[in-house]
């Protein structure tokens, strides 16, 4: 299956944020809440580290490449040009991002290495499997978006790719590179895609038309199409979800719920569900700046995968 090509529209400038705005909000930690509340504590509340993993590691080099893919001239966008941006790219992210040294420590094996790069390039074969970039010139890439909803609440995050059709339609597209089980997955992955189809028709005054799964490793498409009802339906989804996120944490409870998904927490050590205490409750935090939602940024693209 190949994608259907779509024109160039500029990107459009996001309002400043209304004096009514308390509280912010990104898909990542919404999902976060939503799958498990503890973990949502301790990313977004203790901020406990996370050393990231090779996965997470080639999810965001293989964004990355995408994402230069298209700075090139359309001809130029073919396998064998992807393939060449993998090492540089992987070197930028390194010099960017020093903790992703870590995963291949100096001194070790060179092999290692080189296998990570080959299997990033092997889901660049997936991509293009997929798509035709030659025929493409995305609107948006990388784009941070936003939005405020029930006047209080600012939801934003980072879109993969934003195509414009000719007639105005819109579509949402997100790269996956796998690793967590294939429902879950999913259902995560499309509830990030409607966080993103609201904001854009909150702002824009425009239902996307299409929103995108692009699965690299197996080379499939998932579309869905979403609709003003349901984007409602969502919207108080989204409000109910940061009211209980306000309650949890000022009652200061925020309880694990355990699924298929422990198996690629980093904080199982700190979990109640694995014998774990988790540390004190941080002073002050019921009173953080609350428009600091989790990190500093929201989730950099293919972090969460």
């Amino acid at each position: 299956m190949t994608a259907d090509p779509v024109t160039t529209q500029q990107p459009t400038t996001p309002a400043e944020v209304p004096a009514t705005v308390r509280a912010s909000l990104s898909p990542s930690r919404a999902a976060d809440f939503k799958t498990c509340p503890l973990l949502y504590r301790f990313r977004s509340i203790d901020r406990l580290p996370e050393r990231p993993s090779v996965e997470q590691a080639r999810g965001t080099l293989v964004h990355a490449v995408l994402e230069r893919l298209f700075d090139l001239p359309a001809t130029g966008r073919t396998p064998a040009a992807a393939g060449d941006l993998v090492a540089p790219q992987w070197d930028r992210l390194v010099t960017e991002q020093p903790e992703l040294a870590e995963l291949f420590p100096a001194g070790g094996d060179p092999a290692a290495v080189a296998e990570f790069l080959r299997s990033a390039a092997a889901l660049l074969e997936g991509y293009f499997a997929v798509e035709d970039p030659q025929r493409l010139e995305p609107a948006e890439r990388e784009s941070l978006i936003s939005a405020v909803v029930d006047d209080e609440l600012l939801i934003r995050g980072y879109l993969d790719r934003l195509d414009v059709a000719p007639d105005g339609a819109l579509r949402v597209v997100d790269y996956k590179t796998g690793g967590a089980p294939r429902e879950a997955f999913e259902a995560r992955a499309l509830f990030q895609l409607k966080f993103y189809a609201l904001v854009l028709w909150r702002t824009r005054g425009v239902v996307p038309r299409v929103l995108r799964l692009l699965y690299l490793r197996d080379a499939e498409v998932c579309d869905y199409a979403p609709d003003a009802e349901e984007l409602l339906r969502f919207e108080r989804t989204v409000v109910a979800l940061w009211r209980a996120i306000e309650q949890a944490t000022a009652r200061q409870d925020f309880r694990p719920r355990p699924s298929r998904l422990c198996d690629w927490c980093n904080h199982q050590a700190l979990c109640p569900s694995f014998g774990g205490t988790p540390p004190p409750f941080p002073l002050g935090a019921a009173g953080a700046d609350p428009l600091r939602d989790a990190r500093s940024r929201p989730a950099a693209p293919g972090a969460d995968e």
